[in-house]
């Protein structure tokens, strides 16, 4: 796959939401645009609502995966620093989405705004367009100029000490499980994941979704009886 049709990918799957990412991705299996990748209620594909997208006016963003664990500074291991995730992301050929394992006690994890305006703008630098991380962020109002996409459980001021305690390891953030090199994409309804070899199959799908979605929506907003709504469906299905 070359640049030019890398790039017209991210943003075919940019200019759809991810709820409909997930409709050919799992979501309805029976459907023939599905691809049928996860069983959709059994396996971790997609986020649930322990956090929230914090820039919903942005729209949606994807990217290959970049993983990372943090946790409170540990004497026996400190070879990892963030400018090592800085670097894992600039090794992606392609936007990255840094989906982040907050490893804080509960009592620290709730109040460490771990995420702020440098982090964020060092990320950018090297091509990342988001972050999917379980815990809070800070820096709200500087970030939201940058363009850039969050997904956290919401806000706090400020931090103490921390490290980076494994960067591309598979990960579990908000009941999604990825690994480093999958495709995320993240907007105001939540994220999702699928393996990048099947990002063009994605595409051509969803729009193809879209189009008998949008088509029976148009005849749903003109019926006026729960007769007509029946037979819009029954014709959809006999075709």
């Amino acid at each position: 796959m070359n640049e030019k049709s890398k790039s017209e990918l991210f943003k075919t799957l940019e200019s759809h939401n991810t709820p409909a990412i997930t409709n050919v991705v799992a979501t309805y299996p029976d459907n023939p645009l599905c691809l049928g990748l996860y069983n959709p209620w059994q396996e971790n594909w997609y986020t649930n609502n322990s956090i929230d997208c914090v820039y919903p006016e942005l729209g949606a963003r994807a990217g290959y995966v970049v993983t990372c664990t943090f946790s409170l500074p540990d004497q026996n291991f400190g070879q990892l620093t963030f400018l090592d995730v800085v670097d894992a992301m600039e090794e992606v050929n392609g936007p990255s989405i840094l989906v982040a394992k907050q490893k804080f006690p509960p009592e620290i994890k709730e109040k460490a705004g771990l995420f702020g305006g440098n982090m964020t703008a060092s990320m950018k630098a090297v091509g990342a367009v988001g972050v999917v991380t379980d815990g809070p962020s800070r820096d709200v109002d500087e970030i939201r100029e940058m363009d850039f996409q969050y997904m956290m459980d919401g806000a706090t001021p400020g931090h103490g000490n921390f490290t980076v305690s494994a960067i591309n390891v598979p990960v579990s953030v908000a009941g999604m499980d990825v690994a480093p090199g999958e495709i995320v994409h993240m907007d105001e309804h939540g994220a999702c994941k699928f393996p990048s070899d099947k990002m063009e199959q994605v595409c051509e799908n969803v729009q193809e979704l879209e189009k008998i979605e949008q088509a029976r929506m148009s005849k749903l907003e003109k019926a006026e009886s729960a007769s007509r709504v029946r037979d819009i469906f029954l014709e959809d299905e006999a075709n």
